[in-house]
């Protein structure tokens, strides 16, 4: 029976064999690992992860797709766990000794954001992520200062991954088509962290990019001090866009106790 793509889930299901294959080369899943798939759909991606593993997990919020699942996987080869990868506990995916997670997923459009601040919750659990989503997305998450679409997406992923924009896949490779571009991205937890409490970063950051049209003074005034954006190395007269992830790490430092 044809499932039909439901939008209030974010449903453009991957078809083409090419970029199916392109993908699947670039994440090179391997016998052993630990590999959790977000949001399987019909299955086109798992069919080909889980040949080259002993076995995977997936999170589905589709009942329906659920079910297919049920019927298409044995179960010593795929457990699949029926529910919203927003509150999912990533956590509590066994992995091997010695491994950490690795995810993978058509990750809808409409909770993208979210979603990928939900998972940086459990980066230090994580060896890698790829990810297909849409392409202006993707754009803002490895913007470099400077870059018009540099922003609060982009400090705070990078503040956790090393990123790369890997390929772009047309909207004529989905069923349905959506109306924009989309891009594979690889998401590896930095081993570079620069220290800083993250939630003071998420603040200051969210006051920095609050008014971009305006410069960092007056961005984020109440919150630091001329004298402390010096301190930070800004130039005050500056806008937020051109302020970099180290810069802004040391600005939420200054706020520690």
């Amino acid at each position: 029976m044809k499932h039909i793509a439901r939008k209030r889930f974010g449903q453009n299901f991957l078809t083409d064999k090419f970029v199916l294959d392109s993908i699947t080369e670039a994440i090179n899943p391997l016998p052993g690992e630990a590999m959790v798939e977000i949001g399987p759909g019909l299955a086109a991606m798992t069919a080909l992860l889980v040949k080259r593993l002993d076995h995977m997990h997936v999170v589905e919020l589709d009942r329906d797709l659920v079910t297919r699942l049920e019927k298409q996987f044995p179960r010593e080869k795929l457990t699949i766990h029926s529910g919203d990868a927003l509150k999912f506990d990533f956590s509590t995916i066994p992995v091997p000794e010695g491994k950490k997670l690795r995810i993978v997923g058509n990750l809808p459009y409409n909770i993208s954001s979210p979603l990928l601040f939900h998972l940086a919750e459990f980066a230090h659990l994580v060896e890698d992520q790829h990810f297909m989503l849409q392409k202006e997305v993707v754009e803002r998450m490895v913007a470099e200062p400077g870059s018009k679409v540099y922003g609060r997406l982009s400090v705070m992923l990078q503040w956790r991954y090393d990123m790369s924009l890997l390929f772009v896949v047309p909207p004529s490779a989905f069923d349905p088509p959506p109306k924009v571009d989309s891009a594979i991205v690889r998401m590896i937890p930095t081993r570079r962290k620069l220290e800083c409490d993250g939630a003071t970063l998420e603040a200051v950051v969210t006051k920095a990019f609050s008014q971009r049209r305006k410069v960092i003074r007056n961005c984020v005034a109440g919150m630091f001090t001329e004298a402390q954006l010096v301190e930070a190395g800004i130039d005050p007269q500056t806008r937020p866009e051109t302020v970099s992830l180290e810069q802004y790490v040391a600005l939420a430092n200054l706020l520690k106790p």
